[in-house]
């Protein structure tokens, strides 16, 4: 009789035990889903969290009661598939740094037939991929355009690897036939032989800085940014006027004290092996930046020391701490969009009001990067609260 008594209390202690195993493994699981959703980099690198400082963005220790910032899930996709990056073949691979230039565009920085004989002001280098015609289309006829804008000389280039898994086969032949006569026609593709991924940026880079150094030396200012950014030309050239193009500048939205990450699940994991430290150099977005020519002419040369590394606004950060330089932060450069207003969460955001007093915005649509252009050129300009005042000498923030 006790024996059979002390079944029920046996089976009941087993499964009690067992309820509260299972909530503790549970809880294990979620815990570490919960920190490869929100471990992602700030920037390719981020650390807990940051916050708006002024003239920079700052990382510091999260409040445990506040709700994690989002990073991947707000951010578009990079343009050509990941999949888990194999480091081992990275670091088998990553000396091989010099790659054929398949598409030049050797004609586009010189000053015949230019206005006054003289180099462009400034060259906008886009980041791009083969399939994303769209992109380039949207880019040209819009902030993108060359010619004289505001009596500055500008001049485009897209910069572009091949599609990857295609080498070697028809399909290879097919896109490179395809962007050849898209450049006959446009003169601003740039097609290097490297496999056009997402940790293949690094490489991007560098063949820019060394074909610029090359090709454009005597350019005067080069914006370098992604095709999903909206660029207020304008303002990004009423900014350069006051600056010397023979000084160091690198503009644009500073991360600083970024972690890296550490979370295998993350895409912008990288393990100890590959960098120990515990934070990144300070460096710009890599969604839009802009420098002048002595930089680039500067960073070509440093970035040649430098030892590759896959995430590439990070390896830029490394290329300026080997020159001692800081890049410099500017609020008007909106790498992670424009965030709605603690006060105003449902506030819409996508509005010329916001974007005329911008220089960078990075997450648009192609339509949406069309779209904003035409509100903002229209005949009378976005009818806003604060009418932005007539340019009467340099450009200053706050005006309105």
């Amino acid at each position: 009789m006790r024996r059979r008594l002390r079944l029920p209390r046996d089976a009941s202690l087993t499964l009690l035990l067992g309820a509260a195993l299972g909530l503790l493994l549970y809880a294990q699981h979620d815990s570490t889903a919960l920190t490869a959703r929100t471990s992602a980099p700030q920037a390719r690198g981020r650390a807990a969290t940051w916050r708006i400082t002024p003239g920079s963005r700052a990382f510091q220790v999260r409040d445990t009661d506040a709700a994690p910032p989002a990073y991947e899930g707000d951010t578009p996709a990079p343009p050509t598939p990941t999949g888990p990056f194999d480091f081992d073949s990275y670091l088998r691979a990553k000396d091989q740094r010099r790659f054929p230039l398949l598409i030049n565009q050797p004609h586009k920085c010189r000053a015949e037939g230019a206005p006054g004989g003289r180099p462009p002001d400034l060259l906008i280098a886009v980041k791009s991929v083969a399939a994303d015609f769209e992109r380039r289309q949207a880019v040209r006829q819009t902030w993108g355009s060359e010619g004289s804008v505001r009596g500055a000389l500008v001049r485009r280039v897209f910069l572009l690897g091949m599609p990857r898994g295609t080498e070697g086969t028809g399909t290879q032949m097919h896109w490179h036939a395809l962007l050849r006569a898209e450049s006959q026609a446009f003169a601003d593709i740039l097609l290097w032989a490297f496999d056009d991924t997402f940790f293949n940026l690094t490489l991007k880079e560098i063949h820019f800085l060394s074909w610029a150094s090359a090709f454009c030396p005597d350019v005067r200012f080069v914006f370098k940014g992604d095709a999903d950014v909206f660029v207020h030309v304008g303002n990004l050239l009423e900014f350069l006027a006051t600056r010397d193009p023979q000084q160091d500048l690198l503009a644009g939205d500073v991360i600083v004290q970024a972690r890296p990450i550490r979370a295998r699940a993350s895409k912008y994991y990288i393990p100890e092996a590959v960098y120990g430290l515990a934070a990144y150099p300070a460096y710009a977005g890599g969604g839009g930046f802009v420098l002048s020519g002595a930089t680039l002419r500067r960073l070509a040369g440093a970035c040649a020391q430098v030892e590759l590394f896959p995430i590439d606004d990070v390896f830029l950060g490394m290329c300026l701490q080997r020159l001692r330089l800081t890049p410099e932060p500017h609020p008007a450069f909106r790498t992670f969009g424009i965030p709605p207003p603690s006060a105003a969460p449902h506030l819409r955001t996508f509005d010329p009001c916001f974007y005329r007093e911008l220089v960078v915005v990075h997450g648009l649509s192609a339509a949406d990067i069309w779209l904003m252009w035409q509100l903002l050129q229209g005949p009378s300009g976005p009818a806003c609260a604060h009418p932005q005042p007539l340019a009467s000498g340099p450009f200053q923030w706050g005006d309105s």
